[in-house]
């Protein structure tokens, strides 16, 4: 029996490991649709998320990382996209899982202020 547990312990990490996820991020992320990350924004500031949706723009290798915007379908105008910075990138069109973590009021001066961002995030395409 411990052999049996040892082995699944040992497939889970390898699993963790290999889908690019960092595990504790992974582990402890809530899975919410855009739309709600936007509604909850307060309640889940500084908290790792994780969203699945389409890949709708591209933006890399601006201030050393890549801004990616995720729609999953839901939301209205104004909190049914959402922005994702990265040092993995993906391209228009595809189907991803983002987990991150949320920042608010981001300001990375020069104009460019950011209410809600997903912020260090994992992309991994499904």
């Amino acid at each position: 029996m411990k052999k049996v547990l040892a082995l699944t312990r040992v497939i889970l990490i390898a699993g963790m490991i290999g889908s690019g996820a960092p595990a504790a991020v992974a582990a402890d992320a809530a899975v919410k649709t855009v739309a709600a990350v936007h509604q909850e924004k307060a309640g889940l500031s500084g908290k790792a998320i994780q969203v699945s949706g389409k890949v709708v723009k591209v933006n890399n290798g601006i201030m050393g990382r890549n801004f990616v915007h995720v729609r999953d379908g839901s939301g209205e105008e104004g909190s049914n996209n959402l922005i994702v910075t990265s040092k993995d990138t993906a391209a228009v069109g595809d189907e991803v899982v983002v987990t991150g973590n949320v920042k608010l009021d981001r300001d990375f001066g020069s104009g460019y202020m950011y209410p809600l961002l997903v912020e260090d995030a994992t992309i991994a395409k499904k």
